[in-house]
Parts: structure tokens; C-alpha cells; sequence
């Protein structure tokens, strides 16, 4: 198994997009841990809709929380309290890539006591970290790259949401001492072919192998 962690700078950012995009283009199985918030669809099945990937290639949430809240807090309105050692990678078959989302941002909370990104240390798997192009990104991304590497965890480069920012994207990549993987622009038309055409065009399969 080679899994993949796809957080983000922020709620919001395109992240799901990006880990849509990224299941297609390295043929690979999905995975969302934690769902908070369910009432609008969840996350697994957003991507199961623009991959227009089976059943079989998405593992099940280890949890699915009502409300649209920090993992934590959303648990705690249900009566549990988010156990981390649920949470272990789950067994895939063979070499495959799992793709695995989180929850919001990398300092999110799942219980009182943990943050996510003592997950991904635990994980011991690399991070694609989602940002924004729009003003502030370049404060949210260094942030979210210390904290990352403060913990030892390797970060595989950033992907870029929006339009072209060139200056702020290169900041980043020199300031943070990260590799740009690349940017996901506004595409007209969310879809499976779409998301493909995106990927040939601005991003290079060897940066994720």
C-alpha cells in the first residue's frame, strides 16, 4: 500500500477536488477517517461522484458526524469521543495508492487531547498540502508547512487552488523549502474527464511516485 495524505491550509480550499482528482490520476483507493457534517453529502461521496469510481475502491468512514463542526465538537454532540487508535491506516492490497482526506486543516482537533496532525505523524505517510492562491494563503500555507515539519512529517510539495498567482506561489515554495506540485485552476465543469484534462495539464505523475 502507498498512501497519500491530502490535507489543507483551511476548510474550504478544494481539498476534496484535489483528492478527486488525485484518485483518478494514480488510480488509486480513497479514504475520509473523519466526516463531519453529512446532512449535504459527505466528502466520500462527492468524490465517488466525480471519479465515477465503484464501491470497492473507497474504504468506509471510521466515523460520520452529524454536524458541520471540528471533529471534536461534533463528537462530543453526538456522545462519543473520537478514539485514535480507530484510526490506523486500514490493509490494501498490492501497491496500491490510498488517498487519504482529512479533516479540515492540519491543527484540527478530533478530541481534546489530539490534534489530526499527530495522526499523520503516527501514519508515517507523506502530505500533499492544499492551498489557496487568493490573499492570505502565503500566512495559512508557511503556517501549516512548519507545523508539518516541525513534526518530522514529509511533505511531498503543495498543490494550489485558484488562479494564478505566481508571485505568492513561488514565496511559498521558497520560504517553506517545499516543492510546488503544482495548480488545480477553476474548471468550468466538475467531472471526471475534467479533473483529467486538469491533471495532464498542470501537474506531472512522476511528483507523486
Amino acid at each position: 500500500m502507498k498512501p497519500l495524505i491530502v490535507t489543507g491550509t483551511d476548510t474550504g480550499v478544494g481539498k476534496t477536488v484535489v483528492a478527486a482528482m488525485l484518485t483518478l490520476a494514480l488510480d488509486a483507493h480513497y479514504w475520509k477517517p473523519i466526516q463531519s457534517g453529512i446532512a449535504d453529502g459527505t466528502d466520500q461521496e462527492r468524490v465517488q461522484a466525480l471519479t465515477g469510481l465503484p464501491d470497492a475502491r473507497f474504504v468506509p468512514e471510521r466515523y460520520r458526524l452529524r454536524e458541520a463542526l471540528s471533529p471534536h465538537r461534533a463528537a462530543e454532540l453526538e456522545g462519543i469521543t473520537i478514539d485514535p487508535s480507530r484510526l490506523d491506516l486500514p490493509d490494501m492490497p498490492g501497491e496500491n495508492w490510498l488517498i487519504v482526506e482529512g479533516a479540515g486543516g492540519v491543527l484540527v482537533p478530533i478530541n481534546r487531547e489530539t490534534l489530526q496532525i499527530e495522526l499523520f505523524s503516527r501514519w508515517r505517510a507523506p502530505v500533499v498540502l492544499v492551498a489557496r492562491t487568493s490573499l492570505g494563503t502565503i500566512n495559512h500555507t508557511l503556517l501549516s508547512l512548519e507545523a508539518l515539519k516541525r513534526r518530522a512529517i514529509d511533505v511531498l510539495g503543495v498543490i494550489f487552488v485558484g488562479d494564478a498567482m505566481a508571485d505568492s506561489e513561488s514565496t511559498i515554495v521558497q520560504l517553506g523549502g517545499v516543492k510546488r506540485l503544482g495548480r488545480l485552476p477553476f474548471l468550468s465543469a466538475l467531472d471526471t474527464g475534467a479533473l483529467g484534462r486538469a491533471f495532464e495539464a498542470h501537474f506531472n505523475r512522476r511528483d507523486f511516485e
